[in-house]
Protein backbone atom coordinates (compact mmCIF):
# COMPACT_ATOMS: atom_id res chain seq x y z
CA UNK A 1 0.00 0.00 0.00
CA UNK A 2 1.47 3.51 -0.87
CA UNK A 3 1.98 6.29 1.59
CA UNK A 4 0.44 9.54 0.32
CA UNK A 5 1.74 13.17 0.30
CA UNK A 6 -1.87 15.05 0.18
CA UNK A 7 -1.46 18.87 -0.97
CA UNK A 8 -5.24 20.83 -0.66
CA UNK A 9 -5.68 24.17 -1.01
CA UNK A 10 -7.72 25.45 1.92
CA UNK A 11 -9.22 28.72 0.90
CA UNK A 12 -13.45 27.79 1.76
CA UNK A 13 -14.35 23.64 2.06
CA UNK A 14 -15.09 22.54 -1.54
CA UNK A 15 -11.03 21.62 -2.52
CA UNK A 16 -10.90 19.86 0.99
CA UNK A 17 -14.40 18.20 0.89
CA UNK A 18 -13.14 16.57 -2.60
CA UNK A 19 -9.56 15.59 -0.90
CA UNK A 20 -11.72 13.78 1.95
CA UNK A 21 -14.02 11.87 -0.34
CA UNK A 22 -10.78 10.14 -2.09
CA UNK A 23 -8.63 9.72 0.79
CA UNK A 24 -11.51 7.92 2.38
CA UNK A 25 -12.00 5.85 -0.34
CA UNK A 26 -8.20 5.42 -0.49
CA UNK A 27 -7.71 5.00 3.10
CA UNK A 28 -10.21 1.84 3.18
CA UNK A 29 -8.09 0.11 0.66
CA UNK A 30 -5.00 0.42 3.28
CA UNK A 31 -3.65 3.60 1.86
CA UNK A 32 -1.73 5.96 4.37
CA UNK A 33 -2.25 9.42 4.10
CA UNK A 34 -0.08 13.12 5.38
CA UNK A 35 -1.73 16.25 4.47
CA UNK A 36 -0.70 19.46 3.81
CA UNK A 37 -3.26 22.68 3.98
CA UNK A 38 -4.38 25.76 5.35
CA UNK A 39 -7.20 28.10 6.67
CA UNK A 40 -10.49 26.20 6.73
CA UNK A 41 -9.42 23.47 4.65
CA UNK A 42 -6.74 22.23 7.13
CA UNK A 43 -9.49 23.08 10.01
CA UNK A 44 -11.66 20.26 7.97
CA UNK A 45 -9.21 17.78 6.91
CA UNK A 46 -7.33 17.19 10.83
CA UNK A 47 -10.48 15.87 11.89
CA UNK A 48 -9.83 12.71 10.48
CA UNK A 49 -6.35 12.95 9.21
CA UNK A 50 -2.56 14.33 9.73
CA UNK A 51 -2.58 17.82 8.56
CA UNK A 52 0.53 20.36 8.10
CA UNK A 53 -0.22 24.20 7.65
CA UNK A 54 1.37 25.23 4.85
CA UNK A 55 -0.31 28.95 3.63
CA UNK A 56 -1.09 28.77 0.19
CA UNK A 57 -1.93 31.52 -2.91
CA UNK A 58 -5.87 31.92 -2.59
CA UNK A 59 -8.16 34.13 -3.91
CA UNK A 60 -9.79 36.56 -1.34
CA UNK A 61 -13.68 38.45 -2.14
CA UNK A 62 -15.11 41.29 -0.97
CA UNK A 63 -19.07 42.44 -1.96
CA UNK A 64 -19.42 40.18 -4.27
CA UNK A 65 -15.82 40.71 -6.14
CA UNK A 66 -12.61 39.24 -6.22
CA UNK A 67 -10.55 41.49 -3.71
CA UNK A 68 -7.37 41.70 -6.26
CA UNK A 69 -5.12 43.42 -3.66
CA UNK A 70 -6.00 41.23 -0.97
CA UNK A 71 -5.44 37.91 -3.50
CA UNK A 72 -2.15 39.47 -4.03
CA UNK A 73 -0.72 40.33 -0.43
CA UNK A 74 -1.50 36.61 0.18
CA UNK A 75 0.03 35.36 -3.04
CA UNK A 76 3.46 37.81 -1.83
CA UNK A 77 3.74 36.82 1.52
CA UNK A 78 3.36 32.80 0.42
CA UNK A 79 5.97 33.47 -2.27
CA UNK A 80 8.37 35.30 0.53
CA UNK A 81 8.31 32.39 2.37
CA UNK A 82 8.65 29.64 -0.26
CA UNK A 83 12.34 28.63 0.69
CA UNK A 84 11.71 28.51 3.72
CA UNK A 85 8.76 26.37 3.42
CA UNK A 86 9.61 24.09 0.79
CA UNK A 87 13.14 23.01 3.28
CA UNK A 88 10.25 22.10 5.91
CA UNK A 89 8.19 20.30 3.64
CA UNK A 90 11.64 18.54 2.56
CA UNK A 91 11.94 17.91 6.25
CA UNK A 92 8.27 16.10 6.57
CA UNK A 93 8.94 14.27 3.28
CA UNK A 94 12.41 12.53 4.68
CA UNK A 95 10.36 11.91 7.86
CA UNK A 96 6.91 10.22 6.18
CA UNK A 97 8.57 8.51 3.22
CA UNK A 98 5.78 9.06 0.75
CA UNK A 99 5.80 7.10 -2.61
CA UNK A 100 3.28 9.20 -4.17
CA UNK A 101 1.68 12.75 -3.30
CA UNK A 102 -1.63 14.34 -4.86
CA UNK A 103 -2.14 18.05 -4.73
CA UNK A 104 -5.90 19.63 -4.93
CA UNK A 105 -4.91 22.85 -6.79
CA UNK A 106 -2.16 23.77 -3.32
CA UNK A 107 1.12 25.26 -4.43
CA UNK A 108 4.23 23.74 -2.20
CA UNK A 109 3.49 19.40 -2.83
CA UNK A 110 3.63 19.25 -6.55
CA UNK A 111 7.59 21.39 -6.37
CA UNK A 112 8.58 19.81 -3.42
CA UNK A 113 7.58 16.32 -4.92
CA UNK A 114 9.38 17.03 -8.06
CA UNK A 115 12.57 17.98 -6.34
CA UNK A 116 12.26 14.50 -4.25
CA UNK A 117 11.58 12.52 -7.37
CA UNK A 118 8.12 11.77 -6.23
CA UNK A 119 5.25 11.26 -9.21
CA UNK A 120 2.54 13.95 -8.85
CA UNK A 121 -1.08 13.78 -9.29
CA UNK A 122 -3.20 17.20 -9.59
CA UNK A 123 -6.86 17.07 -9.13
CA UNK A 124 -8.75 20.09 -8.89
CA UNK A 125 -11.46 21.82 -11.20
CA UNK A 126 -9.08 24.93 -11.63
CA UNK A 127 -6.76 23.07 -14.52
CA UNK A 128 -9.92 22.68 -16.96
CA UNK A 129 -8.71 26.54 -17.44
CA UNK A 130 -4.85 25.81 -18.64
CA UNK A 131 -5.37 22.21 -19.46
CA UNK A 132 -7.98 22.70 -22.39
CA UNK A 133 -9.08 25.53 -24.83
CA UNK A 134 -12.09 27.58 -24.47
CA UNK A 135 -14.21 30.43 -26.23
CA UNK A 136 -15.09 32.88 -24.11
CA UNK A 137 -15.94 36.28 -24.84
CA UNK A 138 -13.91 39.48 -25.58
CA UNK A 139 -14.38 41.16 -21.93
CA UNK A 140 -13.43 38.08 -20.38
CA UNK A 141 -9.90 37.63 -22.03
CA UNK A 142 -7.77 39.44 -19.83
CA UNK A 143 -8.79 37.25 -16.67
CA UNK A 144 -8.94 34.34 -19.44
CA UNK A 145 -5.01 34.78 -19.83
CA UNK A 146 -4.45 36.21 -16.34
CA UNK A 147 -5.72 32.96 -14.96
CA UNK A 148 -4.03 30.65 -17.45
CA UNK A 149 -0.67 32.26 -16.27
CA UNK A 150 -1.42 32.31 -12.99
CA UNK A 151 -1.79 28.71 -12.85
CA UNK A 152 0.86 27.50 -14.88
CA UNK A 153 3.27 29.62 -12.89
CA UNK A 154 1.92 28.51 -9.45
CA UNK A 155 0.11 25.43 -9.43
CA UNK A 156 1.65 23.17 -12.34
CA UNK A 157 4.71 21.29 -11.41
CA UNK A 158 2.57 17.88 -11.12
CA UNK A 159 3.10 15.08 -12.88
CA UNK A 160 0.09 14.84 -14.60
CA UNK A 161 -3.22 16.29 -14.71
CA UNK A 162 -7.15 15.00 -13.84
CA UNK A 163 -9.29 17.90 -14.13
CA UNK A 164 -12.60 17.55 -12.47
CA UNK A 165 -15.48 19.49 -14.16
CA UNK A 166 -19.32 19.00 -15.57
CA UNK A 167 -18.37 20.18 -18.65
CA UNK A 168 -15.70 18.19 -20.25
CA UNK A 169 -14.27 20.02 -23.62
CA UNK A 170 -11.03 18.14 -24.54
CA UNK A 171 -7.20 18.70 -23.24
CA UNK A 172 -4.65 20.02 -25.04
CA UNK A 173 -2.39 17.74 -27.30
CA UNK A 174 0.79 17.12 -24.18
CA UNK A 175 -1.26 18.24 -21.67
CA UNK A 176 -0.87 15.50 -19.72
CA UNK A 177 -4.47 15.39 -18.75
CA UNK A 178 -7.38 13.77 -18.37
CA UNK A 179 -10.90 14.94 -17.56
CA UNK A 180 -13.60 13.51 -15.83
CA UNK A 181 -17.15 14.41 -14.06
CA UNK A 182 -17.13 15.64 -10.28
CA UNK A 183 -16.27 13.49 -7.39
CA UNK A 184 -19.99 13.72 -5.44
CA UNK A 185 -19.70 12.74 -1.24
CA UNK A 186 -21.69 9.78 -0.16
CA UNK A 187 -24.19 12.36 1.42
CA UNK A 188 -24.85 13.91 -1.82
CA UNK A 189 -25.86 10.21 -3.17
CA UNK A 190 -27.63 8.83 -0.76
CA UNK A 191 -30.45 11.54 -1.21
CA UNK A 192 -32.81 11.25 -4.14
CA UNK A 193 -34.42 14.03 -5.85
CA UNK A 194 -38.11 15.18 -5.86
CA UNK A 195 -39.43 17.95 -7.54
CA UNK A 196 -40.60 21.10 -4.42
CA UNK A 197 -41.59 24.21 -5.34
CA UNK A 198 -39.01 26.09 -2.75
CA UNK A 199 -36.08 28.01 -4.47
CA UNK A 200 -32.19 27.03 -3.10
CA UNK A 201 -30.47 30.10 -2.80
CA UNK A 202 -26.80 29.92 -1.67
CA UNK A 203 -23.89 32.82 -1.56
CA UNK A 204 -20.84 32.26 -0.25
CA UNK A 205 -18.70 34.64 -1.41
CA UNK A 206 -20.49 38.12 -0.37
CA UNK A 207 -23.80 38.90 -1.39
CA UNK A 208 -25.16 42.15 -2.79
CA UNK A 209 -27.31 44.28 -0.45
CA UNK A 210 -29.81 44.70 -3.24
CA UNK A 211 -30.27 40.70 -3.21
CA UNK A 212 -32.82 39.78 -0.18
CA UNK A 213 -35.17 42.61 -1.18
CA UNK A 214 -34.76 41.59 -5.01
CA UNK A 215 -35.94 37.96 -3.50
CA UNK A 216 -38.83 39.76 -1.19
CA UNK A 217 -40.48 40.92 -4.58
CA UNK A 218 -40.91 37.44 -5.86
CA UNK A 219 -44.07 35.49 -5.19
CA UNK A 220 -41.86 32.17 -4.66
CA UNK A 221 -40.65 30.57 -1.24
CA UNK A 222 -36.61 30.96 -0.66
CA UNK A 223 -34.37 28.80 1.43
CA UNK A 224 -31.62 31.34 1.98
CA UNK A 225 -28.21 30.07 2.68
CA UNK A 226 -25.41 32.39 2.89
CA UNK A 227 -26.20 35.28 5.46
CA UNK A 228 -25.22 32.75 8.59
CA UNK A 229 -28.63 33.30 10.47
CA UNK A 230 -32.09 31.45 11.15
CA UNK A 231 -34.74 33.43 10.59
CA UNK A 232 -37.91 33.93 8.55
CA UNK A 233 -39.08 36.52 6.87
CA UNK A 234 -42.08 36.59 4.76
CA UNK A 235 -41.28 34.56 1.82
CA UNK A 236 -37.50 34.46 2.69
CA UNK A 237 -36.44 31.57 4.69
CA UNK A 238 -33.19 32.05 5.90
CA UNK A 239 -30.70 29.06 7.39
CA UNK A 240 -27.96 28.75 8.93
CA UNK A 241 -25.57 25.96 7.07
CA UNK A 242 -26.11 22.09 7.91
CA UNK A 243 -24.85 19.38 5.89
CA UNK A 244 -28.31 17.64 6.18
CA UNK A 245 -30.59 20.55 5.97
CA UNK A 246 -28.74 22.08 3.17
CA UNK A 247 -28.69 18.71 0.85
CA UNK A 248 -32.41 18.10 2.00
CA UNK A 249 -33.43 21.64 0.74
CA UNK A 250 -30.97 21.24 -2.53
CA UNK A 251 -32.40 17.67 -3.44
CA UNK A 252 -36.12 18.62 -3.05
CA UNK A 253 -36.17 22.59 -4.67
CA UNK A 254 -37.43 23.51 -7.88
CA UNK A 255 -34.24 25.32 -9.13
CA UNK A 256 -31.51 27.17 -7.43
CA UNK A 257 -29.62 30.27 -7.40
CA UNK A 258 -25.90 29.99 -6.25
CA UNK A 259 -22.88 31.76 -7.19
CA UNK A 260 -20.41 30.03 -9.36
CA UNK A 261 -18.55 27.14 -7.51
CA UNK A 262 -18.22 24.21 -9.55
CA UNK A 263 -18.77 21.90 -6.70
CA UNK A 264 -22.43 23.83 -5.84
CA UNK A 265 -23.32 23.29 -9.70
CA UNK A 266 -22.56 20.05 -9.96
CA UNK A 267 -24.45 18.71 -6.74
CA UNK A 268 -27.68 20.44 -8.23
CA UNK A 269 -27.51 19.21 -12.10
CA UNK A 270 -26.81 15.80 -10.26
CA UNK A 271 -30.15 16.14 -8.49
CA UNK A 272 -31.49 17.38 -12.15
CA UNK A 273 -31.91 20.62 -10.73
CA UNK A 274 -31.47 24.05 -13.37
CA UNK A 275 -28.78 26.62 -11.98
CA UNK A 276 -29.78 30.41 -12.24
CA UNK A 277 -25.68 31.36 -11.72
CA UNK A 278 -23.99 34.70 -9.97
CA UNK A 279 -20.76 34.36 -10.69
CA UNK A 280 -18.55 36.77 -8.58
CA UNK A 281 -17.47 39.61 -10.65
CA UNK A 282 -13.62 39.48 -11.82
CA UNK A 283 -13.21 35.32 -10.49
CA UNK A 284 -12.77 33.87 -13.95
CA UNK A 285 -12.94 30.61 -12.88
CA UNK A 286 -16.63 31.01 -11.43
CA UNK A 287 -17.70 33.14 -14.69
CA UNK A 288 -16.57 30.06 -16.73
CA UNK A 289 -18.42 27.33 -15.14
CA UNK A 290 -21.39 29.70 -15.58
CA UNK A 291 -20.87 30.42 -19.45
CA UNK A 292 -20.57 26.77 -20.18
CA UNK A 293 -23.90 26.16 -17.68
CA UNK A 294 -25.61 28.79 -19.85
CA UNK A 295 -24.15 26.81 -23.35
CA UNK A 296 -25.24 23.72 -22.30
CA UNK A 297 -28.52 24.59 -21.61
CA UNK A 298 -28.11 23.40 -17.78
CA UNK A 299 -29.04 27.05 -16.85
CA UNK A 300 -28.32 30.97 -16.93
CA UNK A 301 -25.75 33.77 -16.22
CA UNK A 302 -26.72 36.73 -14.35
CA UNK A 303 -25.62 39.56 -12.79
CA UNK A 304 -26.03 40.88 -9.22
CA UNK A 305 -25.56 44.22 -11.37
CA UNK A 306 -29.09 43.51 -12.95
CA UNK A 307 -31.80 42.28 -10.82
CA UNK A 308 -34.50 43.20 -13.04
CA UNK A 309 -38.13 42.13 -11.89
CA UNK A 310 -37.82 39.85 -15.49
CA UNK A 311 -35.13 38.08 -14.60
CA UNK A 312 -36.45 35.00 -12.62
CA UNK A 313 -40.19 34.61 -14.44
CA UNK A 314 -37.76 34.81 -17.91
CA UNK A 315 -35.85 32.09 -16.22
CA UNK A 316 -38.94 29.84 -15.46
CA UNK A 317 -40.20 29.65 -18.08
CA UNK A 318 -36.78 27.70 -19.46
CA UNK A 319 -37.34 25.27 -16.68
CA UNK A 320 -38.67 22.25 -18.44
CA UNK A 321 -36.16 22.83 -21.59
CA UNK A 322 -33.16 22.88 -19.01
CA UNK A 323 -34.50 19.92 -16.96
CA UNK A 324 -34.71 17.80 -20.04
CA UNK A 325 -30.98 19.06 -21.18
CA UNK A 326 -29.57 18.07 -17.71
CA UNK A 327 -31.31 14.56 -17.91
CA UNK A 328 -29.19 13.59 -20.80
CA UNK A 329 -25.93 14.51 -18.75
CA UNK A 330 -23.12 12.68 -16.19
CA UNK A 331 -22.66 14.51 -12.94
CA UNK A 332 -20.36 11.95 -10.54
CA UNK A 333 -17.80 11.01 -11.92
CA UNK A 334 -16.82 8.80 -8.39
CA UNK A 335 -16.10 5.73 -9.97
CA UNK A 336 -13.96 6.85 -12.89
CA UNK A 337 -11.67 8.77 -10.14
CA UNK A 338 -11.20 6.11 -8.32
CA UNK A 339 -10.02 4.09 -10.69
CA UNK A 340 -7.72 6.49 -12.54
CA UNK A 341 -6.17 7.40 -8.91
CA UNK A 342 -5.97 3.81 -8.17
CA UNK A 343 -4.29 3.55 -11.39
CA UNK A 344 -1.44 6.28 -10.69
CA UNK A 345 -0.96 4.88 -7.60
CA UNK A 346 0.75 1.55 -9.06
CA UNK A 347 2.01 3.04 -11.93
CA UNK A 348 2.93 6.73 -10.77
CA UNK A 349 1.25 7.91 -13.59
CA UNK A 350 -2.24 8.30 -15.27
CA UNK A 351 -3.62 5.66 -18.36
CA UNK A 352 -2.49 6.25 -21.08
CA UNK A 353 0.89 7.70 -20.60
CA UNK A 354 3.85 6.13 -20.96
Amino acid sequence: MARILYGVHGTQHGHAIRALILARHLRAKGHEFLFVSSEEGAGLLSREFPVERFENPGTRYRNQKLDTPATLRLAGRTLARRGAELARLAGLIAAFKPDRAISDYEYFVPIAAKKAGIPCLSIDHQHVISCCDHDVPWRLLPDYWGIRASIRFLFSAATDYLAISFYQPPPKPGARARLAPAILRQSVLERRPTDGSHILVYQSCGICDAFAPFLRRMDREFRVYGYKKDQVDGNLTFRDYSEDGFLDDLASCAYVICGGSHNLMSEALFYGKPVLSFPVAGAFEQQLNALYLERLGYGRMASMGRLTPELLPDFEKGLPARRDRIAGGRFCGNETVFSLVEDFLRHGLLPGRS
